[in-house]
């Protein structure tokens, strides 16, 4: 990978003098981009370099000095505690990172996902228009599970993203959106959604040896019809045969708000002595991925993987615990674009996948406003890793 980052041609004149402002949920991943950041730009050799267009191009950070200060209600503001005036700004939001408390009229409260947008708007406010340019990266999307209207209820995620752009955003990153489509909600700006796969395969195959990689061993499962395309993509990729199950349920009952679920039933070939891939967007409670594991088990499936951009997990890991031990699953991977807890990091079953370097590469590529099409479609990179595996030298 260290080659790869001298191939990026990344002559042209920076939008802005680049700067970070990652919120207080998201500190950590920002501080591993400001490390790549700082690192590439440093061995950068430029001609340019000493040009007035580049200046402020080598920093010790790009992290810029930003807090959201609250008083003893609850309420907040967004304080800039240095000149943004002219900048290419990045903001890193984690609305998933429950962690975070405050004090709300003595009592602990933890943040929400309603609180960390809101600090998020605090902080766009408080720029006060100087920026040069505002992106929002944002892996996972706020309120994306409410991407679309089935009966008279609210619109969420599509109202977020307008509200963001009438305050001045010009791009919105997010990553494995729940459904893409909610990008027409804004239809003249920049939304990308980016599929972190080429991560997952990494990390599959850095942990796990001795995996034959071809359609008479593995297959890759989908355990919804929603989420299709993902699992076609890493089929297709991998040159592996896919399944997916659609989800029964009984439309004469609403338990919990919704129609429960009766059986997952399953289309597709044999999976009988083949590794399994379930590919996902979410593990929520992870009651949906381990009934699938389950239903393949079930039909005499050998090793089971279970990949998922978001690892939320909002009941716990007992349950993932003991399909382990039961031999249910074999590994779980997701992304540290969202907290994870010391217990999750610490579980035998876990795999980390770090998604830091990739998001400094789309930072330092769109600050020279160079094209990100190859960062957002890895297959390339897919096949040299695999082909590194097959033949022994991937370190």
């Amino acid at each position: 990978m260290a080659k790869r980052e001298e191939k990026r041609n990344l002559e042209t004149i920076p939008v802005g003098s680049l700067g970070m402002i990652p919120l207080e949920g998201c500190k950590s991943l920002g501080e591993k981009v400001d490390y790549y950041l700082v690192k590439w730009r440093t061995e950068r050799e430029s001609e340019h370099k000493d040009s007035l267009a580049f200046s402020g191009y080598q920093r010790d950070s790009y992290i810029l000095n930003a807090k959201v200060p609250r008083f003893g209600s609850g309420e907040a503001k967004g304080v800039i505690l240095e000149s943004v005036r002219g900048t290419d700004l990045y903001l890193l939001v984690d609305v998933a990172n429950y962690s975070l408390t405050y004090s709300l009229c003595g009592h602990e409260n933890h943040m929400s996902p309603d609180d960390h947008y809101q600090d998020l708007k605090r902080i766009i406010a408080a720029l006060g228009g100087k920026a040069r340019r505002i992106t929002v990266i944002m892996p996972f999307l706020y309120e994306s599970r409410q991407h679309k209207r089935t009966s008279r209820e609210s619109l969420d995620c599509a109202l977020a993203l307008q509200e963001l752009v009438h305050m001045g955003v010009d791009n919105i990153i997010t990553f494995d959106a729940h459904d893409p489509r909610v990008q027409n909600a804004i239809p003249l700006n920049g939304f990308e959604t980016i599929q972190p796969a080429y991560q997952f395969v990494k990390g599959l195959l850095r942990n796990v040896k001795g995996l034959q990689i071809d359609s008479d061993h593995m297959m890759v499962i989908s355990p919804d019809e929603g989420g299709m395309g993902r699992a076609i993509y890493i089929a297709n990729v991998l040159g592996l045969d896919m399944g997916m199950f659609y989800k029964r349920r009984d439309y004469t009952k609403i338990v919990n708000g919704r129609n429960p679920i009766v059986a997952h039933e399953f289309l597709g070939t044999s999976v009988e002595g083949k590794d399994m891939i379930i590919i996902d967007d979410m593990i929520s409670s992870g009651e949906s991925v381990l009934e699938v594991a389950a239903a393949l088990k079930e039909r005499k499936a050998n090793k089971i993987f279970v990949f998922s951009t978001f690892g939320l997990f909002t009941n716990g890991l007992d349950k993932f615990d003991k399909a382990y031990e039961e031999g249910l699953i074999d590994r779980v991977l997701t992304t540290n674009l969202i907290y994870q807890t010391p217990d999750l990091l610490s579980r035998e079953w876990y795999i980390n996948c770090d998604m830091s370097k990739y998001i400094a590469y789309i930072i330092d590529t769109l600050n020279h406003d160079s094209s990100i099409s190859d960062l957002l479609n890895p297959s390339e990179r897919i096949q040299t890793i695999v082909s590194k595996y097959k033949t022994g030298e991937l370190e």
